[in-house]
């Protein structure tokens, strides 16, 4: 079994957005059919893991197809227990990542991966620069580094989630986990962080709208 932090946990507000689902449905489903169960932390937050997420989209998207919320959850029970795949959609759209990060080598390693799944990068490497690039440019999502400038990424996520409500992924060495969920980051990722695992949750908080086909040469504008 992977440690904890070694996966991405998603906050039941950012599933809600991710899975185009209100928290109150989500609530219900869960204590109705047992089934999607999400961790809770010491705080008794819900806390979902990818798997989870993408066992909800899939009953979301059965549910458009003309299954009753029921049978969606029967179908998922049956693919969970056989071992099937659950699939999610694609599709090619350019958006924009705010790369919150102290470490230049950090930040050209994260940026890399980013740009080669075809979004656009903005970095900034202290808080005041990351602040302003939050307010001219409008990310769709941003990514914070909790030690940035002394320890500030947390006062980031509340600012950013206060001022636009985006998406936010926070990443670190340290194990604070639950108070960056606390603050208003969507998903925590402990350093160093593993490449797939971080494109994947970038792709899952920004929804359908997030898989991009990898850039191989073409622009994306």
């Amino acid at each position: 079994m992977p440690e904890e932090g070694s996966r991405a946990l998603y906050s039941i507000s950012a599933v809600g957005r991710m899975v185009d689902l209100p928290v109150a449905t989500i609530r219900t489903w869960e204590d109705r059919y047992e089934l999607v169960v999400p961790d809770r932390n010491a705080s008794g937050h819900r806390l979902y893991n990818r798997d989870q997420v993408e066992q909800l989209r899939f009953i979301r998207t059965q549910m458009a197809q003309g299954l009753t919320v029921a049978d969606a959850h029967r179908l998922l029970a049956e693919q969970i227990e056989g071992g099937r795949p659950i699939s999610a959609p694609a599709g090619l759209p350019r958006l924009l990542i705010l790369l919150v990060e102290h470490d230049p080598y950090a930040a050209e390693y994260q940026e890399y991966f980013l740009k080669t799944e075809g979004f656009g990068v903005e970095m900034a490497f202290d808080e005041e620069a990351a602040r302003r690039s939050f307010n001219e440019r409008s990310p769709s999502l941003a990514v914070i580094e909790v030690l940035i400038s002394g320890g500030s990424g947390l006062s980031l996520c509340r600012y950013f989630k206060k001022s636009g409500g985006v998406p936010i992924v926070a990443v670190s060495v340290l194990g604070c986990r639950d108070q960056a969920i606390e603050a208003g980051a969507d998903a925590f990722l402990m350093k160093p962080l593993d490449p797939l695992r971080f494109v994947s949750t970038v792709r899952d908080l920004l929804g359908s709208s997030a898989f991009l086909q990898p850039s191989s040469g073409a622009r994306h504008d």
